[in-house]
């Protein structure tokens, strides 16, 4: 269960070639990198996930989740470290791939990441003109770092 992802700072309008827009809430009950232990409520489902601590590139790291129920999702937040994610996915598709683009809300807003997640590290994948950046290596942009300290306090 190894994830390979790449992570980009958006730098211009994609919302028109999204076809999915979804509200996502997370918290994390374990926000350290050996093992970050999420929860969250997408859209109308629960999810519990536990990610190990990614290689020396950041772009590959183990990845377990699993669904609850959102009653379950919504009792396990309240038992989360202080702070919450609030954002919007929209899912991009792009020749074979698809591209997650969350815009944050709360103390993250103005934020606008993509990820895109590869069968392989050296994967050769496209790149919209509305890509800008690339984060994957930078921990600040991981979204248990945003809960500790938000988009809003990096200026």
């Amino acid at each position: 269960m190894q994830e390979i992802e790449r992570k980009f700072l958006v730098r211009n309008e994609f919302k028109p070639f999204a076809k999915k827009a979804t509200r996502i809430v997370q918290g994390y009950l374990s926000s350290v990198p050996e093992r970050v232990v999420r929860v969250r409520i997408y859209g109308d489902k629960g999810f519990l996930t536990i990610k190990g601590i990614g290689n020396e590139s950041g772009t590959t790291r183990f990845e377990w989740e699993k669904e609850i129920s959102v009653t379950e999702a919504q009792s396990l937040l309240n038992l989360c470290e202080a702070g919450v994610i609030d954002k919007i996915r929209y899912l991009v598709d792009i020749e074979n791939y698809t591209y997650e683009v969350d815009e944050f809300f709360g103390e993250n807003e103005g934020l606008v990441v993509a990820e895109i997640e590869l069968p392989s590290e050296d994967a050769v994948f496209p790149k919209p003109d509305w890509l800008g950046e690339e984060v994957t290596s930078e921990a600040r942009y991981y979204n248990s770092m945003l809960i500790k300290t938000p988009f809003s306090k990096w200026r």
